[in-house]
């Protein structure tokens, strides 16, 4: 059976070989980078509410694929977008070994800090900053190193969370999910009942009032569960399959459904194609990408 890694490591060796020559894993991520913009006006969004949400996803910090310098590059390209509100959606750590340094949570967490929105910087975590954090794994509590650096950077992170916020008198709430893969690694030390942190329940039973809501959650896999008082479910994960041939991914972890990109369900799903790599240091046909949404425009969504 194919697997996501078997394929990405088939891929990877043909890239490492100079086979494909959109590789953007074996060259400079930011001379690729490119900005993915979405106009969306769910039903549930009011009228009077135009908001722009830029979200950075996957950047699996590591030297030499996703330096300190790429990461500012990142930080300086999302804030000339302007963006009323920023999202970061997990996955901040390294997602593979073939790396010359794993870079310390503390130093890209302080480039991060650099980011600028009016309405602030939130996050949510990944499977990789969970999985990543022996300590958290082994003893199964805590928040992941990766968390943490965040907090002190003053970026909040939110686990099973929601806040509300405001923009020209209309009020929304921002929803952040616990990671649903979180544990997964924990299973070699001890039985588990499940392996997410994720508790949708309780994340929307904190929301008080019938202000439309913005989730945050690093797999897009629960957009199957999420009901229609959300308006808009923004996510990451996938890395758009990282390897994309004619709109179609040959393997996303969250289905083909969910590989990337805008999808209508219950309410409106945004993949992005991420910023990094897992596996391997390879991309061919989904180049790293910031996304900006706009809710509430008049216009469609244009990629």
């Amino acid at each position: 059976m194919l697997t996501r890694r078997h394929f990405l490591k088939a891929m990877g060796g043909l890239g490492a070989l100079g086979v494909s020559t959109t590789a953007y894993g074996f060259s400079a991520p930011v001379v690729r980078l490119r900005v993915v913009r979405y106009n969306i006006s769910p039903p549930q969004w009011p009228a009077g509410l135009k908001l722009r949400i830029a979200a950075i996803a996957d950047l699996h910090a590591c030297d030499p694929w996703m330096s300190l310098d790429h990461i500012q590059e990142i930080v300086e390209r999302t804030n000339a977008l302007k963006p009323d509100i920023v999202v970061m959606l997990g996955d901040y750590v390294a997602g593979h070994r073939k790396v010359t340094r794993f870079i310390p949570d503390a130093e890209w967490a302080a480039v991060l800090a650099g980011l600028k929105a009016p309405l602030g910087v939130h996050a949510v975590l990944g499977n990789h900053d969970w999985w990543e954090d022996k300590e958290v794994q082994r003893h199964g509590q805590g928040l992941p190193s990766a968390g943490r650096a965040l907090e002190a950077a003053g970026i909040p992170v939110y686990e099973n969370d929601a806040k509300k916020l405001s923009k020209n008198g209309h009020s929304f709430w921002l929803a952040g999910l616990g990671d649903q893969l979180a544990y997964m690694p924990a299973r070699r030390f001890r039985p588990l009942k499940r392996i997410g942190v994720d508790d949708l329940g309780a994340t929307l039973a904190k929301i008080t009032d019938d202000a439309p809501v913005v989730l945050m959650a690093h797999e897009p896999d629960v957009a199957r569960r999420v009901p229609s008082r959300v308006a808009l479910q923004l996510s990451g994960h996938t890395h758009g399959g990282q390897v994309r041939m004619l709109g179609w991914s040959p393997i996303s972890p969250s289905g083909q459904q969910l590989a990337y990109g805008h999808i209508r369900m219950n309410c409106d799903v945004v993949v992005s194609g991420g910023l990094g790599c897992s596996i391997m240091p390879f991309r061919l046909g989904v180049p790293p990408e910031i996304v900006l949404v706009t809710l509430g425009a008049a216009r469609p969504a244009v990629a």
